[in-house]
């Protein structure tokens, strides 16, 4: 009798514990991919409108890890680093923050534009990106015990991207994004969940990566002034490059500053370009325009004067 109730009481245990440990779990970590998605539509929220995007280009996105290569794969045959790129231009363009051009299938596009009579316009990008997955592997953890077994799935990425002044080839900022996903499960007495191998966490880990290294190249890149140049001075008709996709809309108001004298500094070798000085400000009355790059804005003068002033001698700028 006492031996039946002692088996039937830890039946009833097992069962009841199994019950409680449930299916596989899966988690991400640090950071879950929601709750930096809440993150940064917060951020775009406190954030001034409209948001002045800056034009920005992939450039080499690659793997530069051990994994996914193999002796029979050339450079070409990078999997891994353009499903990043894939992400990370997806990301860019959600962030709200840029206008992201294509760079990666340049050719191709440029072969469709030919096939359909029109002319291609490559519009060049303020800020390039380059960058790499810099670590990615996975592990199993676990415990095992006599009356209880745990096990975890664990994948990691870390990739690291520097951004790159388009007009003199200088890196203005680096940042780096990690990544952690994992899948677990559990038994006990030999009752629970199994788990297999899972392949999502790969692509959960990446993810969880680009997303961090996006949201501090929105961070890094807050406080660096947007600017456009003039596309016309002609009385009656002042015009500006950039427009509703850039951010602007009627009623905004910006600066122009006439460029400094650009010299050469016998310290760094580099030509440095000296403060603008602020000579006038303008206000956006109406947007044109139907593509990125074919949009612009006219503008009317607020204060200051124009008279005289060449086109390329100009800057206008977002005032901060």
């Amino acid at each position: 009798m006492h031996t039946t109730l002692k088996v039937l009481t830890t039946a009833i245990l097992a069962t009841t514990l199994v019950g409680c440990i449930g299916p596989i779990k899966e988690k991400e970590a640090p950071i879950s991919l929601e709750t930096q998605k809440v993150a940064q539509e917060t951020q775009q929220a406190q954030l001034p409108t409209p948001v002045l995007k800056r034009k920005i280009a992939l450039g080499r996105i690659t793997n530069e890890t051990s994994y996914g290569k193999s002796l029979l794969r050339d450079s070409q045959g990078d999997p891994l680093g353009k499903q990043t790129a894939d992400m990370l231009a997806k990301a860019l363009r959600e962030s709200n923050q840029f206008t992201v051009l294509e760079r990666t299938d340049l050719a191709s596009l440029s072969k469709e534009s030919q096939l359909t009579g029109n002319q291609f316009q490559a519009v060049g990008a303020d800020v390039l990106v380059i960058g790499s997955i810099t670590e990615f592997g996975r592990r199993t953890d676990g415990v095992s015990e006599f009356w209880r077994s745990t096990k975890s799935q664990i994948a990691y990425a870390k990739m690291d991207v520097r951004l790159v002044d388009t007009s003199n080839g200088v890196v203005i900022a680096s940042f780096s994004g990690a990544g952690e996903a994992r899948a677990e499960s559990g038994s006990i007495l030999g009752y629970g969940a199994r788990t297999t191998y899972d392949g999502t966490l790969n692509d959960k880990a990446i993810s969880l990566a680009v997303s961090d290294v996006v949201s501090k190249m929105v961070n890094g890149l807050a406080n660096r002034p947007w600017r456009t140049a003039f596309l016309t001075l002609e009385p009656g008709s002042i015009a500006i490059s950039g427009g509703t996709s850039q951010g602007l809309k009627p009623g905004m108001e910006l600066v122009v500053k006439a460029m400094g004298k650009s010299v050469k500094s016998a310290q760094t070798g580099f030509n440095v370009q000296l403060p603008g000085q602020e000579i006038a400000r303008i206000r956006v009355i109406q947007t044109f325009g139907d593509t990125a790059e074919t949009e612009g804005s006219l503008v009317q003068l607020v204060s200051g004067s124009l008279a005289g002033q060449q086109v390329d001698k100009l800057i206008v700028e977002e005032i901060k």
